[in-house]
């Protein structure tokens, strides 16, 4: 199984308001960058965005080390999926998001590491940046709020 890191930070202007989102996919030496926006979200929705769409871009089964600044994501992974899925997301924040993203980790082996936020994590700068000019480009071709 390969071994991929996944470094991850999600932006809202607003909360609710424009949302933006960023994963990088590390393997050896290659990155991917994945990155979107959505339109009134908010910042918790765009964390666990970037989670999924990284985890959906791996093409086969891997081992996961998500790296994030958001313990809504990380302890979300770790501590309470397994207690949400079992009273099948009832009284859940964003129950189609956690859906989601067990439906697209089911085949990974995922572990999550926690980091502090805007504290010179050189991945975790990286994703912060660009999540939040997604966000700002979408604010911009929508008008501002």
């Amino acid at each position: 199984m390969k071994s991929i890191t996944l470094f991850s930070d999600g932006s809202s202007l607003g909360n609710p308001g424009f949302g933006g989102y960023c994963a990088i996919l590390r393997y050896k030496n290659s990155e991917k960058i994945i990155s979107g926006s959505e339109a009134d979200t908010t910042n918790n929705r765009m964390e666990l965005k970037a989670v999924i769409e990284g985890v959906k871009a791996l093409k086969e089964p891997c081992e996961i080390e998500i790296v994030s600044d958001s313990s809504y994501v990380t302890k979300g992974i770790s501590e309470w999926l397994e207690g949400w899925i079992l009273k099948d997301f009832n009284k859940v924040k964003n129950p189609d998001l956690w859906k989601e993203y067990v439906k697209a980790a089911k085949k990974h082996k995922v572990k999550t590491t926690w980091v502090r936020g805007h504290n010179g994590h050189i991945e975790n700068e990286k994703c912060d940046k660009i999540a939040k000019e997604e966000a700002e480009k979408l604010r911009k071709n929508k008008g501002t709020v």
